[in-house]
């Protein structure tokens, strides 16, 4: 009894309609919540309260099809997506009114929004592929900082005398920089220490060809990289590798030798 209805279920979750219908559910919530920032009449806050106590009843029927449908109970919270979107779910059910765990249940209510990464594939490569990359990044970082830090303490024995607003210590001069980095007005802030020190459009090139230039594409090749690998992955657990097809050929082919073994025993009896 309970067998069949977990493979309905599952023949449901697995549903491209109904996968759709939830990806429109998370649509609608993540406008719900853009709504509530307006100002709204009796009737429009009404509305809201309506869709509200919908969205959050059908993804606890949704959170609750997708376990029941687990054939591995224990394996369905070893992922890390229906742990947050459970702990989304059962959070929302926190009625919201004047009490302290309102602003928590209207905090969680935004998060909502996020379910769609879990509903679609290709955004938890995205994010899979993110997080697997941050080891890597982190020493980029840590790169990044040292070359902040040389540049942003040189700026500021150089140029502090020119503009201490921009130059006076080596924190200020490490958000100067990042402003030259991020190319906001930085032609300003080159043209007037070129004023005092001609030369000094060496310092800013340099930064920004180390920083912009540099650091920006290897940025992009570990995310790139690390991403091809997530894809390579997913298609195997989809497709069967060469190696997987070449046992079964194996196999098939010992089996039929088997077969037709056991055929000539018989004709010669």
């Amino acid at each position: 009894m309970f067998e069949s209805l977990r493979l309905r279920l599952f023949k449901l979750k697995q549903n491209k309609a109904f996968e759709a219908f939830v990806i429109a559910v998370i649509i609608v919530s993540a406008l719900e919540i853009g709504a509530k920032t307006y100002e709204l009449g009796e009737i429009g806050l009404l509305i809201t309260q309506y869709m509200d106590l919908f969205i959050t009843l059908f993804f606890l029927f949704e959170i609750t099809i997708r376990f029941v449908a687990e054939e591995d109970k224990k394996s369905f919270f070893k992922s890390g997506w229906n742990v947050f979107d459970t702990l989304v779910v059962i959070i929302s059910l926190i009625p919201i009114d004047e009490s302290e765990m309102a602003l928590l249940a209207r905090l969680v209510r935004i998060f909502r929004v996020l379910r769609m990464i879990s509903i679609i594939p290709e955004l938890r490569v995205l994010i899979n592929s993110l997080l697997k990359a941050m080891p890597q990044l982190g020493y980029v970082m840590l790169l990044l900082f040292i070359i902040f830090y040389i540049y942003a303490a040189i700026g500021s024995f150089l140029f502090k005398d020119i503009n201490p607003v921009l130059w006076g210590d080596i924190g200020i001069s490490m958000l100067t920089l990042f402003r030259v980095m991020t190319f906001e007005d930085w032609t300003d802030i080159q043209y007037e220490t070129m004023a005092v020190y001609k030369m000094s459009w060496i310092y800013y090139l340099t930064f920004i060809f180390l920083t912009a230039f540099a650091f920006l594409n290897m940025v992009i090749g570990i995310v790139v990289g690390v991403m091809e690998s997530e894809n390579k992955a997913e298609r195997e657990k989809v497709e069967p590798s060469l190696t997987d097809i070449q046992q079964q050929i194996a196999q098939l082919s010992e089996q039929l030798s088997q077969l037709q073994a056991q055929h000539e025993r018989q004709g010669s009896k």
